[in-house]
């Protein structure tokens, strides 16, 4: 087989049980919070903790990959995660839950950003949206057939058994990279930024933990506002670091390239409305519509298919409109799906729910895959691991500020609506506002040249095609 093709394959083992892992807890989500004793908008700190645990180290991820091999790191990520996976299996507070996610996120930040490093590494810019879409494939049979899974255990069984499926797929990557890895590493790694690890380490998880926790009582609300502050300087302090030294943890630099900045900020506002999804649509079909967590799930896993079936005409679609008409326009339809999710009612039909969450996750991958894409399309190989840390960063953070803001808005309306139990009525404000945030990134993706990423997606624009025509009607060469 292919070294372009087995790799994403192995690669895609650690996506599967990560992507697994997200859906299972999401569904099973109010399960686990009665079992706990919590309520169930609390263990959006546990939810939380896992993304603030992948934006303290994903940093370091491609320099430790640098320095003791892709190999190497990538086995040990598998480790660490499987370990993480049996403490929440043990878990019986929300303190030991929230503490055995954060050990799952420590895994994640290394096995997929560094196997993803591995890949971008080895393929051609004209290869790089079919290889990203191949790796994505087989991760997402994940969320099609997690949500399912995990409603189904924890409604005839006991939600503990869903962290048991990470170990022998775990296995499995381990054996798979043992096998047809190769160690790779720098002979000349630039020494640690420690002191930037600290300040974006810091600043990073003091920030997230002020914003999940305001409002909760989960802290002091004086803590919270606290906890804010003290990010947002350590982030500032960081800022000014980075623009002295020579090699920074994160290398803001990759900021002036056009089709990174873009791609990354803007694909972050998408995202932040995105993340919202597996936190807001399990709570609003068990807690508003009250169906179990098997039906619930059976419902959920519509989106991760439609986005199955997506990312085999991603290609095709990019390559016939280019990145700027494709992620400017689906932007928009992948936010107006979002927000439609907020009209569903508890007498909404389900092949309704179906058909909506389906085409929303088509567009939804669609505009992924081609903002990954663009993300690296003018990205030289040797800037490819600082800029697959700091896009991964982004990538973690805007989903954590997704699922706070969605949260805040349903606690918002809730309170509005009188503070009882949560019910049907409190859902659609919420939908409606990540939908918005999701629609706003458009105004970057306008920003985009007409050409932006042409290489990677195969698309040539009018002008371009048109030079052509003539320069063959004249028998010409092209200039």
């Amino acid at each position: 087989m292919q070294r372009a093709k087995l790799l994403p394959l192995i690669v895609a083992c650690a996506l599967f049980m990560e992507n697994t892992d997200s859906t299972v807890i999401a569904t099973s989500l109010p399960v686990i919070a009665q079992s706990l004793g919590e309520d169930p908008i609390a263990l959006k700190l546990a939810v939380t903790s896992y993304l603030v645990s992948l934006a303290v180290f994903i940093p370091i991820s491609g320099w430790m990959a640098d320095r003791y091999g892709a190999r190497t790191i990538f086995r040990t990520a598998l480790v660490v995660f499987m370990l993480g996976s049996v403490l929440c299996a043990m878990s019986n507070s929300l303190g030991a839950f929230v503490g055995a996610r954060f050990i799952q996120g420590m895994g994640g930040a290394m096995m997929v950003p560094v196997g993803r490093l591995v890949i971008l590494r080895s393929v051609s810019k004209a290869e790089l949206v079919s290889a990203l879409a191949y790796l994505t494939v087989p991760a997402l049979v994940g969320p099609v057939v997690g949500p399912p899974l995990g409603g189904f255990i924890t409604t005839y069984f006991d939600w503990r058994w869903i962290f048991f499926i990470n170990i022998p797929i775990g296995l499995v990557g381990i054996v798979l990279s043992s096998l047809f890895f190769e160690d790779v590493r720098e002979e000349d790694v630039a020494p640690l930024d420690i002191k930037g690890f600290i300040l974006s380490s810091f600043g990073f998880a003091t920030l997230m933990l002020g914003l999940v926790t305001g409002g909760r009582h989960l802290l002091p609300e004086a803590v919270s506002y606290l906890c804010v502050a003290a990010g947002i300087a350590a982030l500032v302090a960081y800022w000014f670091h980075a623009r002295r030294v020579p090699h920074p943890v994160l290398d803001l630099a990759l900021f002036r390239i056009p089709t990174y900045r873009i791609g990354v900020i803007g694909g972050s506002i998408f995202r932040t409305g995105i993340g919202a999804i597996p936190f807001l649509l399990p709570l609003m079909l068990q807690l508003g519509f009250g169906l179990d967590a098997f039906q619930s799930g059976l419902i959920t896993f519509a989106s991760a298919a439609g986005a199955l079936i997506m990312k085999t005409l991603a290609k095709t679609i990019l390559s016939r409109f280019g990145f700027r008409r494709v992620l400017t326009v689906n932007a928009l339809i992948g936010a107006a799906f979002l927000a439609a999710s907020g009209l569903f009612t508890p007498t909404t039909p389900h092949a309704i729910m179906l058909a909506v969450l389906l085409l929303g996750g088509c567009f939804r991958s669609l505009q992924f895959t081609g903002i990954n894409a663009l993300s690296y399309a003018d990205v030289s190989n040797p800037q490819m691991s600082s800029a697959t840390s700091l896009s991964s960063v982004a990538q973690q953070l805007s989903l954590s500020v997704g699922v706070t803001v969605g949260a805040f808005a349903l606690e918002t309306a809730n309170a509005f609506n009188g503070g009882k139990a949560l019910g049907a009525g409190d859902f659609w404000p919420a939908f409606v506002l990540v939908g918005v945030i999701s629609a706003s990134s458009v105004l970057w993706m306008m920003r985009l040249a007409p050409d932006a990423g042409s290489e990677v997606s195969g698309h040539a624009p009018f002008s371009a095609r048109k030079a052509t025509a003539e320069a063959i009607a004249d028998q010409k060469p092209l200039e």
